[in-house]
């Protein structure tokens, strides 16, 4: 397969390696059994689920922990649950349909829409790589103590080299990301190791809705806003799209299976690392350091006060993150790219396109966290177009038959893209400056 194919826009398979085929096959067949079998059906989510772990989370799971320890640790929670209902309503759109979201759009929409909704989808995903890049090379640049123009560089290089495991297939790039996945939770459950955590009151936060303040509102607005990420959900149908070559609707149900009780674990480990940021920061700067705002600012605080342990492991978390995290948004791009239009690019040229407008921002002088707010208002902009096309797209029977949403079903996911959507319009107001009423001083 050449680089930068991945899933083609017709919906073929994207590159599993024959030996998984045909274990998946013999499951789907009824001749393999035993607990072992979930593993072949793991990736798409492990894949999609760094998305909710990126560099974006941490400077707002950070803010909330500092300012309001556990209290907002209940918004972190919610969130994640509605990101679950959205990324297996992903991955069912590709198992059932062969499709993938992107293309699902290309059928119904007329060439105008299609391409516009392409266009803000594109941005999109630019404004994530941004996000993603720069706190990767921010991660690097604190640990090796280097500019950060230099910790860019090495992002670089070392991001097209994890994408180019792709030409082996996708289990191998699959592997490595679960790999940085893993490595991101180790380093917050050692973390939580070493800060002092107030336990009981952590539980309390995470069953007890509240709002402390006006303030409180806005970073909870921020946790949901940054939660449900526009790219995830385009490249979680692509990733399941074919997979398994199902035959019949026994086939798709199997899988659809498989593929829910992936989503439910690997969103579970990304809701629970984000619940450990939270912990983490509501434990180290809550009592005194209750206005740390920034991810370097944070690092320069953490190490003198739970020690050298406890800072590099908030940089290799950090530095995994922004790795893996702009890996998967330079495979949405290349996916969002072919379900709409149908075109295909090398994936270097993907690469270089993606990674401009971070060298851009650096170069201008302009700083890192803002860059990163920007980038969030972009996502805001977005995340319309994604959200309101599973809804639509997963509740009709033309388009899912027998798979498609059950009233209840529908109902949540409608609610949860109602609350999202508003919370985003009011998220993307306070960072324009503009009031809204119930917010602010």
């Amino acid at each position: 397969m050449a680089s930068g194919e991945l899933v083609s826009a017709e919906g073929q398979e994207g590159g599993l390696s024959r030996a998984t085929e045909e274990g998946i096959r013999a499951v789907l067949d009824g001749r393999a059994g035993g607990r072992a079998r979930f593993l072949l059906f793991v990736g798409p989510a492990v894949t999609a689920s760094i998305a909710y772990m990126d560099p974006g989370n941490f400077a707002t799971n950070i803010q909330a922990g500092a300012r309001y320890g556990y209290s907002l640790l209940w918004v972190v929670l919610a969130a994640n649950l509605t990101a679950m209902l959205f990324q297996a309503l992903s991955a069912r759109l590709g198992i059932v349909t062969g499709k993938n979201l992107a293309e699902h759009f290309r059928d119904a929409l007329p060439r105008r829409w299609r391409f516009a909704a392409w266009g803000v989808s594109e941005v999109a995903a630019m404004a994530t790589d941004l996000a993603e890049f720069l706190g990767g090379a921010i991660g690097l640049s604190l640990l090796a103590g280097i500019p950060l123009m230099a910790g860019m560089a090495i992002t670089a290089v070392a991001t097209y080299g994890i994408l180019l495991l792709e030409n082996r297939g996708f289990r191998p790039l699959e592997i490595a990301i679960g790999a940085m996945v893993g490595t991101i939770g180790l380093c917050y459950a050692a973390e939580l190791l070493i800060a002092p955590v107030a336990w009981g009151a952590a539980a309390r936060g995470l069953v007890t809705p509240r709002i402390p303040d006006a303030e409180a509102l806005t970073i909870a607005v921020g946790i949901i806003g940054a939660t449900v990420m526009p790219h995830a959900l385009f490249l979680h149908s692509g990733l399941t799209q074919g997979r398994g070559a199902p035959r019949n609707e026994a086939d798709r149900r199997l899988l659809v299976r498989f593929s829910d009780r992936e989503v439910m674990v690997a969103l579970a480990l990304a809701g629970l690392v984000n619940i450990a940021m939270v912990i983490m920061a509501a434990s180290a700067f809550h009592a005194g350091h209750s206005e740390i705002a920034e991810i370097g600012e944070a690092y320069k605080t953490l190490t003198p006060l739970l020690g050298p342990a406890a800072g590099a492991a908030f940089l290799v978390s950090l530095i995994a993150s922004g790795l893996s995290s702009s890996v998967v948004g330079t495979l949405a791009g290349q996916m969002v790219m072919q379900g709409f239009t149908g075109w295909r690019i090398p994936l270097l040229v993907r690469r270089l396109v993606t990674m401009a407008p971070a060298f851009a921002v650096v170069a201008a002088g302009v700083d890192p966290t803002r860059a990163l707010v920007l980038s969030q208002v972009v996502l805001s902009l977005a995340l319309p177009v994604p959200m309101i096309g599973l809804v639509l797209f997963t509740g009709r029977r033309s388009v899912m038959g027998a798979f498609a949403n059950g009233p209840w079903t529908k109902a949540a996911a409608t609610a949860g893209a109602a609350v999202v959507l508003a919370l985003n319009v009011v998220l993307l107001a306070q960072a324009l400056g503009v009031p809204v009423p119930g917010l602010g001083d």
